[in-house]
């Protein structure tokens, strides 16, 4: 007992120093991480979007745009992202679709390049595909 509990409190220790709370001050701009139901895994954000109020020690309530007026406006701190003009993940809201969990269905529109990669006993084929709401450089 006394080993697992050194054993807890050494990997605790590390965990804590390593991760670090999340806070956005009333006025700053923030991403909402919207899930894909289907193709690419990743997470992509829409946005930004300036906070009105914090609810809450991990909500905040956001200023959406009219197309957004079904959806909650007050969201957790883990489907947020600070603003930091990164614009390769962000995707405009205009015709995404949302379902009510806050998700949008990923659409393939074309196969923009395939190759074949031999091993020795069978043939491997990958295609880059352009997704729908998706720039080219974010292709897969």
């Amino acid at each position: 007992m006394d080993r697992l509990a050194t054993a807890y409190n050494r990997q605790k220790s590390y965990a804590d120093n390593t991760k670090r709370p999340l806070e956005f001050d009333v006025g700053d701009h923030v991403y909402l991480k919207i899930s894909p139901m289907k193709g690419k895994s990743s997470p992509r954000y829409i946005g930004p979007y300036e906070i009105l109020q914090r609810v809450g020690k991990v909500a905040y309530e956001l200023t959406l745009h009219t197309e957004l007026v079904s959806v909650h406006q007050i969201f957790y701190v883990s489907v947020l992202k600070k603003c930091l003009g990164d614009t390769t993940s962000i995707l405009p809201v205009e015709g995404l679709g949302f379902d009510e969990d806050f998700s949008n269905e990923e659409v393939p529109i074309k196969i923009l390049d395939r190759q074949v990669k031999r091993l020795r006993n069978k043939e491997i084929v990958t295609l880059k595909v352009l997704w729908r709401n998706h720039l080219v450089e974010g292709a897969t």
